[in-house]
């Protein structure tokens, strides 16, 4: 314990004549590929891989306020018109504090035409927040939500039991779903350059669409975050608590499963073209499956990065994961970056490329810029995504990388390979975006673990000798295997860039085939939307069906 405390106090000390901010901006793709003419200039270092980000930031600040007062011309209007186009709701301006509030509509039709099925969305939201002087920021928003939805996604949230990256659905029709999504977060500047945070969110690790170590794919969970910046360096530290109702499932009888997340990543601008970056997640738990109670590893506290080496000598049964990230300025324009996440190692096999299950790993490698042929405004990204079989799953239910029922990184589990395009234009208050999507996975066969459920136990794969807890001769895309095209095409028009009011027309179209099933969808939807939430829709099916 002594160790511990002592590295908590060097860590303050460290921070203390570092730089930090205080005001987040939601993340949303969609919202931050605006900024990657500033975020990835040769001619700056911008810490570009932990999101959300800290927008008080001198770099990106004139930036962002124009984006988000776009429209605002400076003259005299009416209540309606500024209410309507320029202005939050309610939106109170002290010298000493700010506050904001907004109704958060979410209102859609759709039709998807292979289904011969009408779609809809009915949502309504709010959010309030503001800033309390120079260090003190928050922001709350929460939704009730029911939709119709199309095939394909209704099939995901019947297996899964949750809206995809929201919360539990509770059905109402064959194809109709409710549920709520609260969020909420408190950022605290103590000391110069020191960030305290906490709320109920989620945060996203990487440079690209996808994240093999930490995306906001899955539903928001309780968090505490440090977050502070020494020079070139930004560091996180950060804590959550988790539902896991899959481990619930597997459990006795009226088990409450709970489980706890210790995160951490360094962030380094070696220079204005280069960064490194290095991660590691540990996933505990409160009760096991018999429901005795195990008590909190106070370890854990411990907010320096690699836990891993501290939690093996421990002899802990719990699950850690190792990551990296890199990126690469090769011009203004052209950005090259990659991942890698290690969730477990045995040496032996993993050089010798005998297909151990036991070798679990997921890389990722992209390049993405802006003025894409010389056009302002045209940004773009082409991202190449796999996870071996396997990866993610551990050797009890609770402890897989995941967060109420579905991944903490890349939605479609592992055993999979993905290529992921997409084309973003802005021209004054029009929105065009499109995105193309190539996939390949195996889902389970026959009863038996491919590797794509990161729920099921790796120590259970299939083809494994008798009595052995492990198999060779796995490879990507083994099992059921299943090829996915992924098209989406997005026009909006925004009305309100404070809180994203937007109204957009989308059309979506998907095929998921292999030997016992062929899906189709058209879908196509039109509607009006508010917020900076990403809600992703291309997605894998959970589980053959």
């Amino acid at each position: 314990m002594k160790k511990v405390f002592s590295s908590i106090l060097l860590l303050f000390s460290i921070i203390g004549i570092a730089k930090a901010q205080s005001e987040y901006q939601p993340y949303s793709y969609q919202f931050y590929q605006k900024l990657n003419e500033d975020l990835y200039s040769t001619k700056t270092r911008e810490f570009t891989s932990m999101k959300p980000f800290f927008v008080d930031d001198s770099l990106l600040k004139h930036h962002y306020d124009s984006l988000m007062n776009y429209g605002n011309d400076g003259k005299p209007h009416s209540w309606g018109y500024r209410k309507l186009f320029t202005e939050h709701l309610i939106d109170v301006k002290n010298p000493g504090s700010t506050f904001y509030a907004d109704l958060l509509p979410d209102v859609g039709i759709g039709r998807d035409v292979s289904g011969k099925l009408n779609t809809s969305t009915a949502s309504i939201g709010a959010q309030l927040g503001g800033t309390i002087g120079n260090k003190f920021y928050y922001n709350v928003s929460g939704y009730q939500s029911s939709a119709v939805l199309p095939e394909y996604l209704s099939t995901y949230i019947n297996q899964v039991g949750i809206v995809p990256g929201q919360a539990y659905a509770r059905t109402y029709s064959a194809n109709g779903y409710d549920w709520s999504y609260v969020t909420a977060l408190v950022s605290y500047t103590p000391i110069k350059y020191l960030n305290i945070s906490a709320g109920r969110d989620k945060t996203f690790i990487g440079d690209g669409y996808r994240s093999e170590l930490l995306s906001d794919f899955a539903s928001p969970y309780p968090f505490f975050k440090l977050t502070a910046t020494l020079g070139n360096v930004r560091y996180m530290a950060m804590w959550a608590y988790m539902n896991d109702p899959v481990a619930e499932s597997n459990a006795g009888d009226n088990i409450s499963r709970k489980k706890f997340a210790v995160f951490h990543y360094l962030d380094w601008n070696v220079s204005n073209r280069v960064s490194l970056g290095f991660f590691d997640a540990i996933i505990s738990y409160t009760v096991d499956d018999l429901g005795n109670k195990r008590p909190f590893d106070f370890s854990y506290i411990n907010p320096v990065i690699f836990l891993r080496p501290l939690e093996a000598s421990n002899g802990s049964p719990d699950n850690a994961a190792l990551g990296a990230t890199a990126k690469y300025k090769l011009t203004d324009n052209i950005t090259a970056y990659g991942q890698f996440l290690l969730d477990e190692f045995q040496s032996k096999d993993f050089f010798s490329s005998d297909g151990s299950s036991r070798n679990k790993y997921g890389w990722q490698l992209g390049l993405r810029g802006s003025e894409l042929f010389g056009v302002k405004g045209l940004n773009y990204l082409a991202e190449y995504n796999t996870a071996k079989p396997y990866t993610y799953s551990e050797r009890s239910y609770i402890e897989n990388y995941s967060d109420n029922g579905e991944p903490l990184a890349h939605p479609w589990g592992a055993n999979f390979r993905e290529l992921v395009g997409l084309l973003n234009y802005s021209y004054k208050r029009f929105d065009f975006s499109g995105e193309a999507d190539f996939g390949r996975y195996g889902f389970d066969l026959n009863d038996m673990n491919y590797g794509k459920d990161i729920f099921e136990l790796y120590t259970n794969p299939a083809n494994a000798a008798p009595g052995a807890n492990y198999s060779l001769g796995n490879y990507t895309g083994q099992g059921l295997t299943t090829n996915m095209v992924y098209l989406d095409g997005k026009i909006a028009f925004l009305l309100n860039p404070k809180y994203n009011l937007r109204i957009e027309l989308g059309a979506i179209y998907r095929t998921e085939d292999n030997v016992q099933f062929k899906d189709r969808t058209t879908w196509f939807t039109l509607g009006l939307r508010s917020s900076f939430r990403n809600l992703y829709t291309d997605l894998a099916s959970f589980a053959p069906h």
